[in-house]
């Protein structure tokens, strides 16, 4: 297959680079940033901006499978900015696959498009999207992955997408490292009683599901126009495993608590101060983050079984302990990952 990655150069989009070329695809990779790793591998690599509709278009051409997972991520900054990588930038790949005759399309989105500050436990893909959004990545995802479906079976296009949720794992500039950086500073108190249960998603497993929806991406297959949760199917209690991870690199686990109410409360005032002031950078925690921190969310993937074919091939321990072997720079038995 001739495949367009957007994000390449990301934590996900790389192992989803890095996958297709081992099984012989040709890759371009779509990057605002230079990588002569991925031209040493064998892939093009074709630096240009999403919102850029001529450079997109470009890109596009003579491609059979585009994978769609460059956005802009976090929970805090402007609309404006989350608006023109996630919604406008999304228009101009869409619009691309119609005018170049791309046949698949692969959307990867996230359960934040419909995490509506109530706890999800083994919800479905029936789950509606979310009335109001505590952050402008979640609000301008669920408004690109509602375009993705209707773009299904427009001039000939096919799209999936993907709901992956808290990817980690070697190469982890997002989750992890923010911990890390809390515990090293002594600012990780346990935010509610401790019981909620989560669900993660090793990022090898996360870049599988991306190829295995586009194989399954044919005319009349239930992929079509659907979405799908993507875990390691072996929820976890959040701050158990979060004091593993801790404890397993040298740091004191969590000990402080704070209520829900409480760190909402607190979340609000520090949100408030950062916009007024404004103050540079972010606030050290967000309402969505506390939520998320205090509750149970996890899903039921039997859809992505089924229509995909997809079976995370580690359980979530087992897949913290090659992460942290990773950041340890020893690397764990039966993995591939090195380090950069």
């Amino acid at each position: 297959m001739k495949a367009l990655v957007t994000g390449g150069g990301g934590f996900l989009g790389r192992y989803i680079v890095e996958q297709l070329l081992a099984r012989g695809d040709q890759v371009t990779v779509f990057t605002r940033g230079a990588y002569p790793e991925f031209a040493d591998a064998g892939a093009l690599v074709v630096r240009g901006d999403l919102q850029d509709t001529q450079a997109v278009r470009a890109a596009c051409e003579g491609i059979e499978v585009v994978y769609h997972v460059a956005s802009k991520t976090g929970y805090w900054g402007t609309r404006e900015s989350f608006y023109g990588a996630n919604v406008a930038g999304t228009q101009n790949v869409i619009a691309a696959c119609q005018t170049q005759g791309v046949p698949k399309l692969v959307y990867t989105s996230t359960p934040s498009v419909v995490f509506d500050n109530r706890p999800h436990e083994g919800c479905d893909e029936s789950l509606p999207y979310a009335g109001h959004y505590e952050s402008f990545y979640a609000e301008t995802k669920a408004i690109a992955e509602r375009m993705v479906r209707d773009a299904n079976d427009m001039d000939g296009l096919l799209t999936v997408s993907l709901r992956p949720h808290l990817i980690f794992g070697p190469r982890d500039p997002h989750i992890i490292p923010r911990v890390i950086a809390r515990a090293g500073k002594g600012f990780v108190p346990q935010i509610g009683d401790g019981t909620n249960v989560i669900d993660l998603t090793y990022v090898e497993d996360a870049a599988r599901a991306h190829l295995l929806a586009a194989d399954a991406l044919t005319p009349g297959s239930p992929a079509a126009g659907s979405v799908y949760f993507i875990t390691q199917d072996d929820p976890v209690k959040a701050w158990e495993w979060l004091n593993t991870l801790l404890v397993s690199l040298g740091y004191r686990p969590v000990r402080g608590k704070v209520s829900l109410s409480a760190a909402l409360v607190a979340c609000t005032f520090l949100e408030f101060i950062y916009r007024v002031l404004p103050l540079k950078g972010e606030p050290p925690i967000s309402r969505l983050v506390a939520n998320e921190l205090a509750m149970s969310h996890y899903y039921d993937i039997s859809r992505a079984k089924r229509d995909l074919g997809y079976h995370p091939q580690l359980g979530t321990y087992e897949a913290l302990q090659r992460t942290v072997a990773y950041l340890k720079g020893t690397p764990a038995a039966g993995t591939t990952e090195e380090r950069e």
